[in-house]
């Protein structure tokens, strides 16, 4: 059993970074691989980034690429999105799953209860 929270999410101006945690209980995290989507109001879930149970491998979406990255620290028992040059798209909820695969689907063992990012123009 994982169980996983959220948290650093806030307001911050177009252009502007934020940095996001998700911090895991369970002994299994560094078994799983991770992910952060996000949901736009009025929008479907989207995928954004993931991270393999190492850390050794990353993938981003398009639409973030060169501007999220995704570490993690297993001691920690955390992954972070660290998201800069936001835009107007970044307003969103977003999530951090858990899963013993890698990849992008959306169906992970585990979830979050999300972190509301803002961004202001």
């Amino acid at each position: 059993q994982v169980q996983l929270v959220e948290s650093g999410g806030g307001l911050v101006q177009a252009g502007g970074s934020l940095r996001l945690s998700c911090a895991a209980s369970g002994r299994t995290f560094s078994s799983h691989a991770m992910a952060w989507f996000r949901q736009a109001p009025g929008k479907e879930r989207e995928f954004v980034g993931t991270i393999s149970y190492s850390g050794g491998k990353t993938h981003y979406a398009d639409s973030v690429k060169g501007r999220f990255t995704i570490s993690r620290g297993n001691a920690k028992n955390t992954v972070y999105l660290q998201m800069n040059s936001l835009r107007g798209d970044g307003r969103a909820i977003y999530c951090c799953g858990a899963s013993l695969d890698y990849g992008l689907a959306a169906d992970k063992d585990y979830w979050g209860q999300g972190a509301q990012g803002t961004v202001s123009s």
